[in-house]
């Protein structure tokens, strides 16, 4: 067992489930079986000694998760399957399954919605007249995309071990029926452990919950590995239900959950439906287009207003148009409340519209990567959103780059003349291999689009070089790994000369300042120009100031622009360093359809990247491989959807992602730049992969798929239609 202190100090390298402290005991989260209702009463026998039964009455602050209207227990309203009623907290974790059997949960069920237009959020952005466009065409291409729900998949469960002060250990326990209110107890503190990419939030929210001042609750980051944005806000919750269960047990309590409970409770990537339709010209130029975008976000908005923004910068993509129209919509449904995830939106948009761009290509017999580099936005500068970049677009130079990699120009050329070949003749199993290939291109910004009431585009590091040598960076903004972690190091060890060795890194919130979310390349992008500043401001000053020395510096974000109606310059008041110098990305992905099974096996994938400077190439390399990998995931492997409002369990035992032995050959490539800025390049492969992947089985199975994930029984019923036609 080891004392609070210690375990600050160790913290960063440990998971939660490894943390134990002295007279700690455990909770389980009562959840709900209904996914709409009303609690009507909560009834158990009387409880073992040192067990405790946590509802909403017993919160003593507020009863919702800071920012976001997410209630940390139902009080009255259920909203969806497994929302949390209430948690059991005691000391001996094998005795839990048998209490939990004794509660009953007396619930006026009610009709759930999965679909509907209980709207949380909307868009409606116009520039120039598009109907009057659509009126003057001849020729108009419409696709509807869809994309499906995905898992963040990480490595530990969600958990949390909150530990109240020394004297609020040793005072009495309320009784079973005692009223928090009347419980009068002297507070110190209280220390938060978990694997949080928004350590404020946690303090924020934790906080508001005992109706204590922020600066009683200190959160100390744990181990994280891989997370896809799925430890952003709901560790907040988790945390809050243990800091609770501390607060009521006066012991240390950690609340863990289980693989499978967190697989089927924790938050998605919101599911999207996004309906294009473009006008062409003689010359096969987009004229116009009118999207319509429709997001499952659940029984709450969660990050609504980014999401929903996001979607609709990459459903627009990069291709130049005299005018368009968005419509746009996030919906609330009876499933656990949806998103982050990577991207933020910004990869299911681009899905829709990369593989719209494709369909037209296809439309037209051209090429899609030529159709692509004749159609880039015609003002390099400039978005079709009417965001101005600082520097051109380098989509051609990256299409050519993945080409020639891939042998793209060649092989697209001879899958064609196949595909036409079987076009004209009846193709039976067996008659020759079914080949495709595909390509698209994405941008990635590096932070928020604008800040909010919450901060949490917010960005401060504190540097202090002590007379020792030690070099101490604060900041909380720590998402995965130790990667990014090095790289800092050695930034600092180039413009300081200070050893390695000598660097250590404070994220708890009593000490380092708040540096917002750990999310979007934020660590790559603002904050490690944060730290190049600092570290230049340091140098200038240690030789005429005495050691030690710190220095501070912050970025803020824009604020949201125009409210979320429609004006040729809605996107106007974007901050300029989420988009104005985005990296970019084009990728080929090649694939061979099994003539037994019909089942589309990869050849390779080919990824070009403008990534700025890279400051680490095999740390770059490895982040995108394992994005690719991901990418892959969701879009052929990981099937997961919410029947009647929950995710079977057997969905989870079978739960498909890509062993190592499955992966396919990937190559990866930048376009170099070290005069450049480093750029965020993570969610590259999730904007990219997904396109490209759908388009080159599209063209081996000549048959316009517009959905993932897709899989072998999508190809079965592609062939089957395939037969059904008359041949011409």
């Amino acid at each position: 067992m080891k004392d609070p202190a210690a375990i600050a100090k160790t913290c960063q390298t440990e998971f939660v489930e490894d943390i134990s402290v002295r007279g700690m005991i455990y909770a389980l989260t009562i959840r709900s079986p209904v996914a709409r209702g009303r609690i009507k009463g909560i009834s158990c026998p009387k409880l073992p000694n040192s067990y405790y039964l946590i509802t909403a009455a017993h919160i003593p602050g507020k009863n919702e998760l800071a920012d976001f209207p997410i209630p940390i227990l139902a009080d009255k309203k259920i909203s969806y399957i497994g929302e949390p009623i209430a948690i059991l907290a005691g000391p001996d974790v094998s005795k839990f399954d048998d209490l939990a059997s004794k509660i009953e949960l007396s619930l006026e069920e009610e009709t759930p919605v999965f679909s509907g237009d209980d709207v949380i959020v909307s868009r409606n952005i116009r520039s120039g007249d598009p109907d009057k466009v659509f009126a003057g065409s001849d020729t108009i291409i419409t696709g509807k995309y869809t994309t499906g729900i995905q898992a963040h998949w990480y490595t530990e469960p969600h958990g949390a071990v909150a530990v109240p002060s020394p004297s609020l250990i040793r005072r009495p326990a309320p009784s079973k029926n005692a009223k928090i209110e009347n419980i009068k107890v002297e507070i110190e503190d209280f220390r938060i452990y978990t694997a949080s990419q928004w350590p404020f939030h946690v303090k924020r929210s934790a906080a508001s919950v005992l109706g204590l001042d922020k600066e009683k609750i200190g959160v100390y980051p744990t181990l994280m590995t891989e997370h896809m944005d799925g430890k952003i806000w709901y560790p907040s919750l988790i945390a809050c239900q243990a800091v609770l269960a501390a607060w009521i047990a006066r012991s240390p309590v950690k609340l863990m959950l289980t693989l499978e409970e967190d697989f089927i409770n924790s938050p998605k990537r919101n599911s999207a439906e996004i309906k294009i339709q473009s006008s062409l010209d003689d010359k096969g130029e987009i004229t116009a287009s009118a999207i319509q975008v429709k997001l499952d976000l659940g029984a709450e908005g969660v990050f609504q207003d980014e999401i929903i923004d996001r979607t609709c910068l990459g459903a627009l993509g990069v291709y130049q148009r005299a005018a368009f129209s968005i419509s746009g919509r996030g919906i609330r449904t009876n499933i656990p409340p949806q998103g982050p995830m990577a991207g933020f939106g910004l990869s299911q948009g681009f899905f829709a519209a990369e593989r719209h761009i494709s369909r037209i290509a296809d439309s037209l017999g051209q090429d899609p990567a030529e159709w692509r580099k004749k159609n880039i936005t015609s003002r390099n500068r400039l978005l079709p959103t009417g965001i101005t970049l600082k520097e051109p677009a380098p989509i051609a130079e990256l299409i050519d780059a993945a080409a020639a990699m891939s042998d793209y120009y060649r092989k697209w050329a001879s899958y064609e003349l196949l595909r036409q070949h079987r076009r004209e003749t009846q193709w039976e199993h067996g008659d020759g291999s079914l080949r495709g290939i595909g390509i698209s291109t994405a941008y990635q910004g590096s932070g928020f689009l604008y800040n909010t009431e919450s901060g949490n585009g917010n960005c401060t590091l504190e540097l202090t070089l002590d007379k020792d040598g030690v070099l101490e960076i604060k900041t909380t903004l720590i998402s995965t790994g130790t990667g990014f972690l090095d790289t800092w190091r050695e930034l600092a060890h180039d413009i300081l000369g200070v050893d390695p060795a000598l660097i250590r890194i404070v994220n708890n919130t009593q000490e380092a300042p708040d540096s917002g979310i750990g999310t979007l390349s934020r660590n790559i992008g603002p904050l490690t120009r944060l730290m190049e500043r600092c570290c230049m401001a340091i140098r200038k000053q240690r030789f005429r100031d005495p050691l030690p020395i710190t220095v501070k510096r912050s970025l803020k974000p824009a604020k949201a622009p125009g409210g979320g109606s429609g004006t040729d310059n809605y996107f106007d008041g974007i901050e300029t360093e989420a988009l104005s110098r985005p990296s970019w990305g084009a990728v080929v992905v090649e694939i061979e359809i099994d003539t037994v099974s019909l089942e589309p096996v990869i050849r390779g994938i080919w990824l070009a990247v403008d990534g700025g400077k890279i400051l680490s190439q095999r740390r770059a390399r490895r982040t995108l491989r394992s994005g690719i990998i991901q990418a892959l995931g969701w879009t052929y492997r990981e099937h997961i959807s919410y029947r009647d409002g929950k995710i079977r369990p057997e969905l989870y035992i079978g739960y498909d992602v890509p062993a190592p032995a499955e992966i396919p050959p990937i190559n990866v490539d930048f376009i170099w730049n070290d005069t450049a800025d480093p750029k965020g390049i993570g969610n590259l492969p999730f904007h990219c992969v997904p396109a490209a992947y759908v388009q080159a089985v599209s063209q081996a199975m000549d048959h316009p798929f517009e959905k993932i994930p897709l899989d072998a029984r999508d190809v079965w019923e592609a062939e089957k239609q395939k037969r059904a036609e008359p041949l011409p």
